[in-house]
Protein backbone atom coordinates (compact mmCIF):
# COMPACT_ATOMS: atom_id res chain seq x y z
CA UNK A 1 0.00 0.00 0.00
CA UNK A 2 1.36 3.26 -1.32
CA UNK A 3 1.96 5.81 1.86
CA UNK A 4 -0.28 8.82 1.91
CA UNK A 5 0.54 12.52 1.17
CA UNK A 6 -1.63 16.14 1.21
CA UNK A 7 -0.95 17.74 -1.56
CA UNK A 8 -1.13 21.82 -1.31
CA UNK A 9 -2.85 22.27 -4.28
CA UNK A 10 -2.67 26.05 -5.25
CA UNK A 11 -4.51 25.60 -8.94
CA UNK A 12 -1.00 26.80 -10.72
CA UNK A 13 0.90 24.54 -13.16
CA UNK A 14 3.79 23.83 -10.32
CA UNK A 15 1.37 21.90 -7.65
CA UNK A 16 -0.08 20.06 -10.64
CA UNK A 17 2.56 18.64 -11.63
CA UNK A 18 3.53 18.40 -8.01
CA UNK A 19 0.41 16.17 -8.00
CA UNK A 20 1.40 13.93 -10.91
CA UNK A 21 4.88 13.09 -10.10
CA UNK A 22 4.15 12.30 -6.58
CA UNK A 23 1.44 9.61 -7.72
CA UNK A 24 3.88 7.01 -9.05
CA UNK A 25 4.98 6.56 -5.44
CA UNK A 26 2.15 7.54 -3.43
CA UNK A 27 -1.47 8.19 -2.45
CA UNK A 28 -2.14 12.09 -3.53
CA UNK A 29 -5.25 13.68 -1.42
CA UNK A 30 -5.56 17.34 -2.67
CA UNK A 31 -6.12 20.38 -0.67
CA UNK A 32 -6.63 23.96 -1.80
CA UNK A 33 -6.12 26.80 0.69
CA UNK A 34 -8.41 29.45 0.82
CA UNK A 35 -7.43 32.50 1.76
CA UNK A 36 -10.49 34.47 1.63
CA UNK A 37 -12.40 36.85 -0.91
CA UNK A 38 -9.22 37.40 -2.50
CA UNK A 39 -8.44 33.51 -3.36
CA UNK A 40 -8.92 33.10 -6.93
CA UNK A 41 -7.22 29.52 -7.49
CA UNK A 42 -10.05 26.99 -5.97
CA UNK A 43 -11.89 26.32 -9.19
CA UNK A 44 -8.61 25.27 -11.16
CA UNK A 45 -7.20 23.28 -8.36
CA UNK A 46 -10.85 20.73 -8.51
CA UNK A 47 -10.48 20.07 -11.62
CA UNK A 48 -6.82 19.84 -11.69
CA UNK A 49 -7.66 17.22 -8.91
CA UNK A 50 -10.63 15.60 -10.95
CA UNK A 51 -7.94 15.64 -13.95
CA UNK A 52 -5.27 13.74 -11.83
CA UNK A 53 -8.39 11.32 -10.19
CA UNK A 54 -7.26 12.59 -6.30
CA UNK A 55 -9.13 13.24 -3.71
CA UNK A 56 -9.74 16.96 -3.09
CA UNK A 57 -10.48 19.43 0.11
CA UNK A 58 -10.40 23.06 1.00
CA UNK A 59 -9.64 24.83 3.76
CA UNK A 60 -10.13 28.13 5.02
CA UNK A 61 -7.13 29.58 6.63
CA UNK A 62 -8.47 33.75 6.32
CA UNK A 63 -8.21 33.99 10.07
CA UNK A 64 -4.83 32.62 10.67
CA UNK A 65 -3.32 34.40 7.10
CA UNK A 66 -4.69 37.82 9.39
CA UNK A 67 -3.37 37.04 12.05
CA UNK A 68 0.06 35.59 11.44
CA UNK A 69 0.74 37.32 7.79
CA UNK A 70 -1.56 40.36 7.22
CA UNK A 71 -1.91 42.79 10.18
CA UNK A 72 1.96 41.89 10.96
CA UNK A 73 2.63 42.85 7.13
CA UNK A 74 0.73 46.20 7.96
CA UNK A 75 2.56 46.87 11.17
CA UNK A 76 5.81 46.50 9.33
CA UNK A 77 5.05 49.00 6.72
CA UNK A 78 3.77 51.64 9.54
CA UNK A 79 7.10 51.17 11.70
CA UNK A 80 9.91 51.24 8.50
CA UNK A 81 10.27 47.76 8.11
CA UNK A 82 9.84 46.09 4.68
CA UNK A 83 7.99 42.87 5.41
CA UNK A 84 8.59 39.44 3.59
CA UNK A 85 4.68 37.67 4.21
CA UNK A 86 5.47 34.45 1.85
CA UNK A 87 8.51 33.48 4.70
CA UNK A 88 6.42 34.33 7.46
CA UNK A 89 3.20 32.10 5.79
CA UNK A 90 5.46 29.15 5.29
CA UNK A 91 6.06 28.10 8.50
CA UNK A 92 3.08 29.93 10.08
CA UNK A 93 0.21 29.38 8.30
CA UNK A 94 0.23 27.27 4.75
CA UNK A 95 2.30 24.41 5.92
CA UNK A 96 0.75 23.93 9.74
CA UNK A 97 -2.79 23.62 7.64
CA UNK A 98 -1.23 21.12 5.30
CA UNK A 99 0.04 19.13 8.63
CA UNK A 100 -2.93 19.84 9.74
CA UNK A 101 -4.89 17.89 7.76
CA UNK A 102 -2.23 15.46 7.26
CA UNK A 103 -3.18 14.65 11.35
CA UNK A 104 -6.76 14.27 10.39
CA UNK A 105 -6.57 11.50 7.46
CA UNK A 106 -3.54 9.92 8.63
CA UNK A 107 -1.49 10.65 5.89
CA UNK A 108 2.52 10.23 6.66
CA UNK A 109 3.55 13.21 4.07
CA UNK A 110 2.86 16.67 2.90
CA UNK A 111 4.21 18.62 -0.25
CA UNK A 112 4.17 21.17 -2.05
CA UNK A 113 5.19 22.49 -5.57
CA UNK A 114 7.73 24.61 -4.48
CA UNK A 115 11.62 24.40 -5.79
CA UNK A 116 13.46 22.77 -3.53
CA UNK A 117 14.92 19.77 -2.10
CA UNK A 118 15.11 17.74 1.18
CA UNK A 119 17.95 15.43 2.29
CA UNK A 120 18.85 13.88 5.32
CA UNK A 121 22.05 14.77 7.58
CA UNK A 122 24.00 11.83 9.35
CA UNK A 123 22.52 12.33 12.47
CA UNK A 124 18.86 12.40 10.86
CA UNK A 125 18.14 15.92 10.68
CA UNK A 126 16.51 17.19 7.65
CA UNK A 127 18.08 19.62 5.09
CA UNK A 128 16.87 21.82 3.21
CA UNK A 129 18.52 22.24 0.04
CA UNK A 130 18.63 24.29 -3.15
CA UNK A 131 16.21 23.64 -6.11
CA UNK A 132 17.78 24.27 -10.07
CA UNK A 133 19.47 27.68 -9.81
CA UNK A 134 16.79 29.05 -11.86
CA UNK A 135 14.20 29.30 -9.87
CA UNK A 136 15.35 27.88 -6.23
CA UNK A 137 12.94 28.96 -3.38
CA UNK A 138 14.79 27.75 -0.47
CA UNK A 139 15.15 31.25 0.62
CA UNK A 140 11.36 31.46 1.49
CA UNK A 141 11.61 28.51 2.96
CA UNK A 142 14.32 28.85 5.47
CA UNK A 143 11.74 29.71 8.41
CA UNK A 144 10.29 25.79 8.20
CA UNK A 145 11.06 23.94 11.45
CA UNK A 146 12.49 20.49 11.40
CA UNK A 147 8.88 18.34 12.60
CA UNK A 148 7.66 20.39 8.99
CA UNK A 149 10.87 19.77 6.72
CA UNK A 150 10.86 15.37 8.41
CA UNK A 151 7.30 15.44 7.01
CA UNK A 152 7.86 17.57 3.53
CA UNK A 153 8.15 16.65 0.36
CA UNK A 154 9.11 18.45 -2.53
CA UNK A 155 8.42 16.78 -6.06
CA UNK A 156 9.74 19.51 -8.11
CA UNK A 157 13.26 20.41 -6.50
CA UNK A 158 15.09 18.63 -8.97
CA UNK A 159 13.32 20.66 -12.27
CA UNK A 160 13.48 24.30 -14.11
CA UNK A 161 10.31 26.10 -14.39
CA UNK A 162 10.46 25.40 -18.29
CA UNK A 163 10.65 21.86 -18.05
CA UNK A 164 7.73 21.53 -15.47
CA UNK A 165 5.96 23.58 -18.22
CA UNK A 166 6.41 21.19 -20.83
CA UNK A 167 5.14 17.95 -18.58
CA UNK A 168 1.96 19.55 -17.60
CA UNK A 169 1.59 19.89 -21.84
CA UNK A 170 2.53 16.40 -21.80
CA UNK A 171 -0.14 15.40 -19.55
CA UNK A 172 -2.57 17.20 -21.10
CA UNK A 173 -2.93 19.26 -17.72
CA UNK A 174 -5.73 22.29 -18.55
CA UNK A 175 -3.60 24.61 -16.71
CA UNK A 176 -0.34 23.92 -18.83
CA UNK A 177 -0.50 27.48 -20.54
CA UNK A 178 -1.75 29.05 -16.96
CA UNK A 179 0.61 32.70 -16.02
CA UNK A 180 2.84 31.52 -13.05
CA UNK A 181 1.89 34.13 -9.79
CA UNK A 182 4.29 36.50 -8.93
CA UNK A 183 2.08 39.42 -7.00
CA UNK A 184 1.73 38.82 -2.90
CA UNK A 185 -1.06 36.43 -2.74
CA UNK A 186 -3.71 38.71 -1.04
CA UNK A 187 -2.84 41.88 -2.36
CA UNK A 188 -4.54 42.15 -5.81
CA UNK A 189 -2.54 43.66 -8.62
CA UNK A 190 0.53 43.79 -6.58
CA UNK A 191 -0.22 47.50 -5.23
CA UNK A 192 0.80 46.85 -1.69
CA UNK A 193 0.09 50.73 -0.52
CA UNK A 194 -2.82 50.81 -1.86
CA UNK A 195 -4.00 47.30 0.09
CA UNK A 196 -2.54 49.44 2.73
CA UNK A 197 -4.56 52.44 2.36
CA UNK A 198 -7.73 50.71 1.30
CA UNK A 199 -7.29 48.59 5.39
CA UNK A 200 -7.20 52.08 6.71
CA UNK A 201 -3.47 51.31 8.08
CA UNK A 202 -1.51 53.88 6.48
CA UNK A 203 1.18 57.10 7.47
CA UNK A 204 0.46 60.32 6.12
CA UNK A 205 2.50 62.04 4.12
CA UNK A 206 5.72 63.62 5.57
CA UNK A 207 9.10 65.29 4.77
CA UNK A 208 11.43 63.90 2.38
CA UNK A 209 15.37 65.17 3.75
CA UNK A 210 18.80 64.81 2.88
CA UNK A 211 21.36 63.05 5.25
CA UNK A 212 21.79 66.75 7.00
CA UNK A 213 18.13 66.75 7.64
CA UNK A 214 17.72 69.69 5.44
CA UNK A 215 13.39 69.34 3.48
CA UNK A 216 13.91 68.75 0.20
CA UNK A 217 9.97 67.60 -0.99
CA UNK A 218 7.15 65.77 0.52
CA UNK A 219 6.74 62.27 0.92
CA UNK A 220 3.46 60.21 0.42
CA UNK A 221 3.44 57.94 3.70
CA UNK A 222 6.63 55.86 4.81
CA UNK A 223 4.50 52.68 4.00
CA UNK A 224 5.03 53.27 0.01
CA UNK A 225 9.17 53.23 0.53
CA UNK A 226 11.98 50.49 1.52
CA UNK A 227 15.65 50.79 1.65
CA UNK A 228 17.52 51.28 -1.04
CA UNK A 229 14.47 52.45 -3.31
CA UNK A 230 15.61 54.81 -6.55
CA UNK A 231 12.16 54.33 -8.76
CA UNK A 232 8.80 56.45 -8.06
CA UNK A 233 10.29 58.98 -5.82
CA UNK A 234 9.66 62.13 -7.59
CA UNK A 235 12.78 64.55 -6.43
CA UNK A 236 15.05 65.77 -8.46
CA UNK A 237 18.58 66.99 -7.47
CA UNK A 238 22.12 66.98 -8.31
CA UNK A 239 21.85 63.74 -8.28
CA UNK A 240 20.14 60.28 -8.45
CA UNK A 241 17.76 60.05 -4.74
CA UNK A 242 17.90 56.55 -2.90
CA UNK A 243 15.98 56.14 0.41
CA UNK A 244 18.65 55.53 2.73
CA UNK A 245 16.88 55.55 6.01
CA UNK A 246 12.82 55.96 7.05
CA UNK A 247 11.58 57.44 10.50
CA UNK A 248 8.64 56.26 11.59
CA UNK A 249 9.06 58.56 14.95
CA UNK A 250 9.39 61.91 12.97
CA UNK A 251 7.33 60.69 9.57
CA UNK A 252 10.74 61.20 7.75
CA UNK A 253 12.41 59.60 4.69
CA UNK A 254 16.10 60.37 4.40
CA UNK A 255 17.17 60.76 0.22
CA UNK A 256 21.18 59.86 -0.39
CA UNK A 257 23.34 59.04 -3.60
CA UNK A 258 23.27 55.51 -2.34
CA UNK A 259 26.97 55.50 -1.20
CA UNK A 260 25.80 55.48 2.82
CA UNK A 261 23.54 52.19 1.85
CA UNK A 262 26.01 49.73 2.33
CA UNK A 263 26.79 47.62 5.29
CA UNK A 264 29.25 45.18 6.77
CA UNK A 265 27.83 44.21 10.19
CA UNK A 266 24.05 43.08 9.64
CA UNK A 267 22.38 42.03 13.16
CA UNK A 268 20.01 39.15 12.97
CA UNK A 269 16.97 37.89 15.57
CA UNK A 270 14.72 35.19 15.77
CA UNK A 271 17.52 32.27 14.20
CA UNK A 272 16.25 29.29 12.70
CA UNK A 273 18.93 26.75 12.36
CA UNK A 274 18.01 24.06 10.11
CA UNK A 275 21.33 21.99 8.93
CA UNK A 276 22.81 22.11 12.83
CA UNK A 277 20.96 22.39 16.10
CA UNK A 278 22.41 25.69 17.10
CA UNK A 279 25.18 27.76 16.35
CA UNK A 280 28.32 27.47 19.04
CA UNK A 281 30.74 29.48 17.40
CA UNK A 282 31.79 31.80 14.15
CA UNK A 283 30.93 29.85 11.46
CA UNK A 284 32.12 30.12 7.34
CA UNK A 285 28.58 30.67 5.08
CA UNK A 286 27.48 32.38 1.81
CA UNK A 287 24.25 34.57 2.79
CA UNK A 288 21.56 36.01 0.93
CA UNK A 289 20.09 38.98 2.12
CA UNK A 290 17.23 39.80 -0.71
CA UNK A 291 15.17 37.03 -2.28
CA UNK A 292 17.61 37.66 -5.34
CA UNK A 293 19.91 34.47 -6.11
CA UNK A 294 23.21 37.31 -4.92
CA UNK A 295 25.23 34.99 -2.18
CA UNK A 296 27.66 36.98 -0.32
CA UNK A 297 30.65 35.26 1.63
CA UNK A 298 30.19 36.30 5.38
CA UNK A 299 30.94 35.12 8.55
CA UNK A 300 28.51 34.32 11.62
CA UNK A 301 28.41 34.63 15.10
CA UNK A 302 25.84 33.56 18.16
CA UNK A 303 25.29 36.45 20.11
CA UNK A 304 22.76 36.95 22.78
CA UNK A 305 20.07 38.22 21.23
CA UNK A 306 20.48 37.02 17.99
CA UNK A 307 23.39 36.23 14.97
CA UNK A 308 26.06 38.76 14.24
CA UNK A 309 26.76 38.99 10.64
CA UNK A 310 30.32 40.27 8.71
CA UNK A 311 30.34 40.49 5.80
CA UNK A 312 33.30 39.87 4.10
CA UNK A 313 32.40 42.76 1.27
CA UNK A 314 29.87 45.44 2.10
CA UNK A 315 26.41 44.30 1.65
CA UNK A 316 23.80 46.85 -0.31
CA UNK A 317 20.73 47.78 1.83
CA UNK A 318 20.51 45.18 4.26
CA UNK A 319 16.90 45.67 5.02
CA UNK A 320 14.63 45.18 8.67
CA UNK A 321 11.51 43.07 8.43
CA UNK A 322 13.97 41.30 5.62
CA UNK A 323 16.17 37.66 5.54
CA UNK A 324 19.12 36.80 6.11
CA UNK A 325 19.53 32.95 4.73
CA UNK A 326 22.55 31.62 5.69
CA UNK A 327 24.15 28.48 3.09
CA UNK A 328 26.92 26.07 3.00
CA UNK A 329 26.63 24.96 -1.15
CA UNK A 330 23.21 23.72 -1.60
CA UNK A 331 22.09 23.62 2.00
CA UNK A 332 20.64 26.04 4.14
CA UNK A 333 22.54 26.61 7.21
CA UNK A 334 19.61 28.52 8.45
CA UNK A 335 18.19 31.88 8.16
CA UNK A 336 17.57 35.48 11.12
CA UNK A 337 15.19 38.34 10.93
CA UNK A 338 17.20 41.44 9.47
CA UNK A 339 17.12 43.75 12.53
CA UNK A 340 19.40 46.52 11.77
Amino acid sequence: MKPSVILGLSGGVDSAVAGRLLMEKYTVIALYLSIGPEASGEEDARTVAEELGIPFYAMDISQTLEEHVKAPFAADYLSGRTPLPCARCNPLVKFPALLTMADRVGAEYIATGHYARIGRSEEGRALLLKGMPSNDQSYMLSRLPQKVLQRVIFPLGDYDKESVRAQAEALGISIAHKPDSMEICFIPGDDYGKWLEDRGTCAPPGDFVNPDGAVLARHKGIHRYTLGQGRGLGVSGPHRYYVSAIDPKNNTVTLSDGSDLFREEIFCVSPNWIAIPSLDGPMEVTARFRHAKTETSCTIFPVEEGVLVKAHVPVRAPTPGQLAVFYNGDTVVGSGWIEK
